[in-house]
C-alpha cells in the first residue's frame, strides 16, 4: 500500500488536555467543538471530566477521521488553545502537545538507532520526546509523545508522526472511546488520576501479604454479609468493610497509586465513601469491594495490609 493510500484510510490521534483547555475546546453549549467538527470533517471526542490519563490530571481528546481531516482538526484545536493562552497572558502561552501513542507504535516513530525521530525533529524543527514506559500502571500500553515549539513546527511534527502511525498496520484506525481504560475515581481525593483496571485478574495464592496474614491486625474490620445474586453462578459478590478515616490515605496512596495497584492485582472494583460518610455509629469510612469471591478476598487482604502498615507507624 502506498503512502498516499495510507492517508486515505481512517485514522485517529489522541492527546492530553487540562480540564480548562477541554472546556475551551467544547465551547458554550458545544458550539466550538461542533464548529471544529464541521470545518474539518473529523470527529472530536473527549474523555469525561473525571477520566484522566493515568498519572496525570489531564483528559484525553480523540480526533478521528481521514488523515487530512484529523490534521485540520488538530490545527483548529491547537490554534484555539494558543489564542486562549495568549489572551490570558500565560507565561507558557505556547502549549506543548502530548500525544498518546501505543507502545507497539513507538518503535516506528523512534526508528533504528533513533534515526526516524531525529529526521522528524530536523524536518519540523520541533522538540519531540517519547516518555519511558510507565510500569506503575499494569496494563498501560500507551506512552506520551511530547511535541514542543511554535505552532507551525508542532503541526509539521504531528503530520510526520501521524503519517508514520498510518503506515503501521497495528495502529488502530479508531477506538470506540477516547478513554479505553476502565477506571476508578475518588470524589474525596480531587486530582487522583484514574487508574487502569484489569478485570478478573486471577488471584495468586502465593502472594505474601505480610506477617499478620489475611485481614491484618486492624480491629475495626467489620465485613458485611456478601450479597450474591442467585441468578448467576459466576455471580459478583459485594463486601463492605469499615476503615478508620485516618487510614484511608494509606489505602488510596499518593495520586491513587496504592488503590490502583490493589484493583489491578485483585480484579475487584473498589468504592470508598465520601469524607464524612461513615458507617453508622463509627468514624469509619465504607469501603465496598465488588467482584468474584476470590477477587474480594485478594483485595481485602491487600487493603488490610496497607491499614496494618499505616497503624504500626
Amino acid at each position: 500500500m502506498s503512502k498516499r493510500d495510507d492517508k486515505e484510510k481512517p485514522t485517529h490521534l489522541r492527546f492530553l488536555v487540562s480540564n480548562t483547555a477541554a472546556g475551551c475546546i467544547i465551547g458554550k453549549g458545544g458550539s466550538t467543538i461542533n464548529e471544529f467538527q464541521s470545518q474539518s470533517g473529523a470527529r472530536i471526542q473527549l474523555s469525561r471530566s473525571h477520566e484522566f490519563f493515568p498519572g496525570t490530571n489531564d483528559r484525553i481528546i480523540m480526533v478521528s477521521g481521514l488523515f487530512d481531516e484529523v490534521i485540520k482538526a488538530m490545527e483548529l484545536i491547537l490554534e484555539k488553545l494558543l489564542a486562549e493562552g495568549e489572551e490570558s497572558n500565560e507565561a507558557e502561552a505556547r502549549p506543548k502537545v502530548r500525544l498518546v501513542v501505543p507502545n507497539s507504535s513507538c518503535g516506528g516513530i523512534i526508528g533504528k538507532g533513533g534515526s526516524t525521530i531525529k529526521s522528524f525533529i530536523e524536518d519540523s524543527h520541533a522538540g519531540i520526546k517519547i516518555s519511558p514506559q510507565d510500569n506503575n500502571f499494569v496494563g498501560l500500553h500507551d506512552r506520551l509523545v511530547t511535541v514542543t515549539g511554535p505552532l507551525d513546527h508542532q503541526m509539521r511534527a504531528i503530520y510526520l508522526i501521524l503519517s508514520k502511525l498510518s503506515e503501521d498496520v497495528h495502529y488502530p484506525p479508531n477506538l470506540s472511546s477516547p478513554f479505553p481504560y476502565a477506571g476508578l475515581g475518588f470524589p474525596s481525593y480531587p486530582g487522583v488520576p484514574v487508574g487502569y483496571m484489569i478485570p478478573q485478574v486471577p488471584y495468586n495464592n502465593a502472594v505474601n501479604y505480610g506477617p499478620n496474614g489475611y485481614g491484618g491486625r486492624y480491629q475495626n474490620n467489620k465485613p458485611s454479609t456478601p450479597m450474591r445474586s442467585p441468578a448467576n453462578n459466576d455471580a459478583q459478590d459485594s463486601l463492605t468493610i469499615g476503615i478508620a478515616d485516618e487510614h484511608i490515605g494509606a489505602v488510596v496512596g499518593r495520586a491513587g497509586r496504592n488503590i490502583t495497584e490493589i484493583i489491578q492485582a485483585s480484579g475487584a472494583r473498589i468504592k470508598i465513601s465520601d469524607r464524612g460518610d461513615f458507617i453508622a455509629g463509627t468514624s469509619e469510612r465504607k469501603v465496598t469491594i465488588t467482584g468474584t469471591s476470590e477477587a474480594i478476598q485478594a483485595a481485602e487482604s491487600m487493603i488490610m495490609q496497607r491499614v496494618t502498615a499505616s497503624s504500626e507507624r
